[in-house]
Parts: C-alpha cells; sequence; structure tokens
C-alpha cells in the first residue's frame, strides 16, 4: 500500500522518535537533555560500553557516531526489529492514535492531484521570478533595492512580480496545459461577480511560501500601489494550504537553528521582509505567521523546533497588543522545558529597519535581553495601573490568579503561582520613609532590597528587640525562626494535616500547594509530598501509600516528629485520627493564621529596618513613633499565638473523631 507524505508527516509529528528507540535501549543520564529533546545512549545494533548513539526530537532522525548507523522513525523499526515497511508504519501509526489509511482509490486520486497543483504553483513561481527580471518588473525591482536587497536575496527567497493586468498568469498557465480548475484549485485566479476568472494577483511583488518540503503550496503579494484595497494579499485557502498551520520560512530556520549544534533557537518577528531581511543581516533562524496573529498550531510548529523560541513585536503600540495576545496564547501550553520568550523592538522600529539601518548588532541586543513569560505577564498587569488601595491591590492579585490558572501543567502552574506571589510581595511592601508610609507606589528596588535582607534589614538589624519574652513566644509558634531548623507548631500542623488526609488536596490544591513554609525541613517534605501525590493522582492517592513513599525519600524521622509535636499539643484535627470534615476546618484556620503570621512577620521586618535608618539619622520623633508601631505589631503577634487555642481540641467537641484521640 502507498502512503501519503501526509500522513506521514503527521505521524511523525504526534511520536518523537526517542518514544520509538527508547523501548529498546537506556537513555545516558549525563549526555540525554531532555528539554532539548536531545538524546545519548549504547548503540543497539552494536556493542559499546560508552554512548555514541544519538536521536533528537526535532530532527526526527538517529545516528551512531561509533558505526555509522541512521535513519528514521521507521527505518529503526525496520532494522532493529525486523518489522516490514508497512509494519512499522502500523506500529507508529498506533503510537500516534492515528487510523491507518484505507485503500481508497480517491484518496490515491486526489494525492496525484495535489501532486499536480504542486507542479502548477511551481510554474507559477517561475512566471513570477521571469516578471521580476523584465522590463515591467523595473519598478518593482527598484522598490527591493532601496528596501537594501541584494540579487542574492531575490533569488534565495525567489521573490517576484504578478504584473498589473488581469490575465497575464492565467494566460501563461493555460498556454502550459494547466486547466481552469487547477488554477482556481490553487488560488491563482478568482471570480468576483463576474463569469470569467481573472488573475488574483496584479501589481504585486510575490512571496513564495514553502511547505515543510520546500514545495510552493502558497504567496503572499505586498502592493505596489498605494491605492491597493489591501496592502499585503495572501492566496486563499486550498487544498495545499492552510494559512494558520503554515510558518513563512519554517524549513530554511529549521536548518538554521539544527545547523548550530542544535543549539540554535527560532525567532518569530510580523512579516515577510523582516524575515528577509534579517536573513540577509546573518540571522537565517526568523519566521512569521503570514499576515495574521500567530495561531496555536503555529506556536506549536516553533515547539516542534526549539523549546524556548523568541517572539519579537514590533515597538509600537500594534506590536505590544500583539505581544500581550501571544503572552495569552502560549500560558496554557507552556510545560517543563517548553515557553517562550519575547523581544520587544524600540519604539517605532521593526527587524527590518532596524538591521537596514544599523546592522545585526542592535538585533542581537534586543534578543539578549528577551523577556521570559512570566515577566510579560507581570509587566502587562502590574504597570496597568496603580496599587495604593487594599481594593487595587486584591484587584491585581485576582487577576494574576485567574490569569496563571490556566496553565494546564500542575508542576509549572505551581512555579507560576509562587513566581507571582514573590513579585507581589515586592510591588506591596510598605517603604517607610521619613514623613509618612509610601505603599504600593511602584518597584522600589532600593525599599524591596531593605524588606529582604538589604542594608538595614534583618540580616543588619541595628535596633535590639524590644521585648525578647515576645520573641521567644513568636519563636515558639513558628513566626520567628531561631538558629535551628525547627518546624514551627503552626507549621507543622499544615504540613501533618495534609500527609494524614491526602484526599484535601482535591479541594485545597492552589492553596496547599502554594504554602510557603519558612523550615527547609519543611520545604523538602513538601516538595516530595507534591510531587509523590502528583504521581498518585486518582484512587491511588491514600494516606498508607503517600507515607510509604515519604519515607522511602528519607523523611520517616522528620513525620514521626511532626506527629509526636501535633499530639504534644493536642492538635487533633492534624492527626490521622480526625474526621475528614473536622481536618478541614482546623487546616483553614490554621493557614488563615499562618498568613496573617507571615504578614506581620514581614510588617515586623520593615518597621526594624525603619528604626535602623531612622537611629543612624538621629531622628528621636519617628523613632518614637516607629517603635510603638513595632510594639503594636508584636503584641497582634501575641494575640495571635492566642487564637490557635481555637484550633486546639476541636475534633474532640465536634464527637467526629474517627479513633483514640489521646493515643
Amino acid at each position: 500500500m502507498r502512503f501519503s507524505n501526509t500522513f506521514f508527516d503527521e505521524i511523525r509529528d504526534r511520536v518523537p522518535i526517542s518514544d520509538v528507540i527508547g523501548r529498546r535501549v537506556t537513555w545516558d543520564r549525563r549526555k540525554t537533555n531532555v528539554p532539548r529533546g536531545d538524546y545519548w545512549a549504547c548503540c543497539p545494533f552494536h556493542g559499546e560500553k560508552s554512548p555514541s548513539f544519538h536521536c533528537e526530537d526535532r530532527k526526527g532522525r538517529y545516528h551512531c557516531f561509533g558505526c555509522g548507523v541512521t535513519g528514521d522513525h521507521f527505518r529503526f523499526l525496520t532494522e532493529i526489529e525486523g518489522l516490514s515497511f508497512p509494519e512499522a508504519v502500523q506500529q507508529i501509526a498506533d503510537m500516534a492514535g492515528v487510523p491507518m489509511p484505507v485503500a481508497d482509490p480517491m484518496e490515491a486520486k486526489r494525492e496525484k492531484e495535489r501532486t499536480s497543483l504542486l507542479d502548477v504553483m511551481e510554474m507559477a513561481t517561475q512566471f513570477f521570478q521571469d516578471q521580476l527580471q523584465a522590463a515591467n518588473g523595473a519598478r518593482a525591482r527598484a522598490y527591493l533595492r532601496d528596501r537594501g536587497l541584494t540579487g542574492r536575496t531575490i533569488e534565495t527567497f525567489r521573490l517576484g512580480y504578478s504584473p498589473d493586468s488581469r490575465n497575464a498568469l492565467k494566460e501563461f498557465l493555460a498556454g502550459k496545459g494547466v486547466l481552469k480548475e487547477q488554477m482556481e484549485a490553487c488560488g491563482l485566479v478568482v471570480h468576483e461577480n463576474v463569469p470569467v476568472s481573472y488573475d488574483r494577483f496584479r501589481d504585486r511583488i510575490m512571496f513564495p511560501i514553502l511547505s515543510s518540503r520546500e514545495k510552493v503550496i502558497a504567496f503572499g503579494g505586498r502592493a505596489m500601489s498605494p491605492d491597493a484595497p489591501a496592502k499585503y494579499l495572501n492566496s486563499n485557502e486550498t487544498e495545499l494550504f492552510h494559512k494558520g498551520n503554515v510558518l513563512y520560512n519554517f524549513t530554511r530556520a529549521r536548518r538554521a537553528a539544527q545547523g548550530n549544534d542544535g543549539a540554535g533557537t527560532i525567532i518569530a518577528v510580523e512579516g515577510y521582509m523582516d524575515v528577509i531581511a534579517l536573513h540577509q543581516a546573518g540571522v537565517e533562524n526568523a519566521v512569521a505567521p503570514l499576515g495574521t496573529a500567530l495561531t496555536e498550531n503555529q506556536l506549536e510548529l516553533l515547539w516542534k523546533m526549539t523549546p524556548q523560541p523568541v517572539l519579537c513585536f514590533d515597538g509600537d503600540g500594534a506590536g505590544i497588543r500583539a505581544a500581550n495576545r501571544a503572552a495569552d496564547l502560549a500560558l496554557p501550553h507552556i510545560k517543563p522545558g517548553r515557553t517562550v520568550r519575547f523581544a520587544l523592538l524600540p519604539d517605532g522600529k521593526d527587524p527590518d529597519d532596524l538591521v537596514r539601518h544599523d546592522g545585526r548588532a542592535p538585533f542581537d541586543k534586543v534578543m539578549a535581553q528577551a523577556k521570559p513569560l512570566a515577566e510579560m505577564i507581570w509587566s502587562r498587569e502590574a504597570s496597568s495601573g496603580t496599587f495604593d488601595t487594599p481594593e487595587a491591590r486584591a484587584e491585581l492579585e485576582a487577576r494574576l490568579k485567574q490569569m496563571v490558572s490556566v496553565i494546564s501543567d500542575e508542576n509549572v502552574r505551581r512555579h507560576y503561582q509562587q513566581d507571582m506571589r514573590d513579585r507581589l510581595n515586592g510591588l506591596f511592601q510598605p517603604q517607610f520613609q521619613r514623613g509618612g508610609n509610601q505603599q504600593g507606589r511602584g518597584f522600589s528596588r532600593e525599599g524591596n532590597g531593605r524588606a529582604f535582607g538589604g542594608r538595614g534589614g534583618p540580616g543588619r538589624d541595628r535596633q535590639p528587640d524590644t521585648n525578647t519574652k515576645a520573641t521567644d513566644r513568636l519563636m515558639r509558634s513558628g513566626m520567628i525562626k531561631g538558629h535551628q531548623d525547627i518546624p514551627g507548631l503552626r507549621e507543622s500542623v499544615l504540613a501533618l494535616t495534609i500527609v494524614n488526609h491526602p484526599a484535601l488536596l482535591q479541594d485545597e490544591y492552589d492553596e496547599i500547594a502554594a504554602i510557603d513554609y519558612e523550615s527547609r525541613e519543611l520545604q523538602r517534605l513538601w516538595s516530595a509530598m507534591l510531587g509523590t501525590a502528583a504521581a498518585m493522582a486518582g484512587p491511588q492517592l491514600n494516606r498508607e501509600r503517600l507515607i510509604e513513599a515519604l519515607e522511602e525519600q528519607g523523611f520517616a524521622a522528620l513525620l514521626k516528629s511532626l506527629d509526636q509535636q501535633v499530639r504534644n499539643a493536642r492538635l487533633w484535627t492534624a492527626t490521622e485520627e480526625a474526621a475528614t470534615e473536622d481536618a478541614r476546618e482546623g487546616y483553614r484556620q490554621a493557614l488563615a493564621l499562618h498568613k496573617r503570621s507571615k504578614a506581620l512577620r514581614w510588617h515586623k521586618i520593615e518597621l526594624q529596618s525603619a528604626i535602623a535608618e531612622a537611629t543612624e539619622e538621629g531622628d528621636g520623633d519617628l523613632i518614637e513613633q516607629l517603635m510603638r508601631a513595632l510594639q503594636e505589631v508584636q503584641l497582634e503577634a501575641l494575640r495571635l499565638e492566642n487564637q490557635e487555642a481555637i484550633i486546639d481540641g476541636f475534633g474532640v467537641l465536634s464527637g467526629r473523631i474517627k479513633g483514640a484521640a489521646g493515643k
């Protein structure tokens, strides 16, 4: 049976070659780079002790530097497993979840027709190229010359010119025996309320658009007349061309990126001329969507070439809006090792302008300063207003939480939540200055440096704690850390409740995953617990299996210590005997106290920092004012500590303890 190239491309794209080969080899952990899709192993075709067998997902190829074997998905199966070629195709199709094509005379006919349409597109391309060099192409040649393009670049991209005639291409193709139906199927001629078709492209510079197999499948045309209704006009959707699935310069850019030892990235710019100008300047790894906003399919194409493409946008308002749309498009689909970065050009510049007037160096500088996706999201939201009221800050926090919630990968979503919390904390830290409280006014790095251990911060407290007894009690409650990494009681309750009642993860996952423990031991436990719970998601997740897995990872002593700590304090809701509803209520109360205590802790740190600066400046009135504020914070912390009695005994009083509470 003969398979179409379209079918081969589909199943190869859906199944990484590493999945096929990985069933027969063990990847070398030291040399393999999974995020880049770069794998090494000992060759399965000949005996060896050190790995010289290499495969790359982006290329869909393998090669052994020892014995020289090379091939793709199908060849590996035919040579290593002895399958026939159709059997190998069947196996890859099964892995891809794609049904095998049924022998269909009509499909064979359509494949033949597609091949003939490609021949027609090639004829049209040659016609446009010849017209550019003819007498009536003089104005188009002058335009390209004014844009700085060399003859070699024009030839490389096969640029052409469509004459200002309704029938020039149509008559040329008819003279070559091309049928009217074929011209229409290629989108080269159109009907617009007239019985006779005419050329779609007239008086335009022509940009051939190539498939991944470097066959011309469509055209983009730039109008020479300033009065043309559309400055750029693309081919319409055809059997060969689906605009949202194609990137201009795809194959050439992929080859350039892979030629850089496989380490090159891909740059997505906005237009044909940007791609061509960059290529002429030596940046050969650029692509462009076809006159529309980037689509999901085009984004997937970018990720097939590189795990971290750079999206480059013009520095005007339209470019910024396009960048924001692309950020929203990418956010749900990012995964570990798969993201995007954003390069924003100087205002009023596009890549073509930049390299034509200033050379490649300024463009390389812009690329080096490309922003991560998280920074792009944060900059857009945090620069959109002032946050000098609790309501405004709450609105910003809610927007960020909603945006991050669309990320489908749980681990990436959890890290984004933490990143946004850290940024919010930095933005909202009160900035105590002489003469008043400058809270939430901007991104003061100096103020945030003091808050996180800078001059006068917690690393250099010049003013001793005015209430040693209060400090001792705060240390016992977990608000202030001592020199030893002993978990505070409140943190122990939070951790042990979830370990003993992992069912709470289903309803409270975002809150649970976001807990920021002070204890390094609990940080380690929490990371292991979340990873283990994710691996056991579903009916397999229960207390016994979770604890067994954590003990195997070396947390047995810590879990025993936490259990003893909460039992000594008679906080029964954290123990395994508590009913689920009691555990949930106790956990929520403990979490509320935990959040409030952290807020008080940071407030205390800021006050101590401000006291240190006021002491240095000798401002007695300000020192007195700040000391009163510090004392109020410490008293509130003590009141908060006393509220933990609310949790104590909750399960006993409710009558819903599952077993003996005091064992």
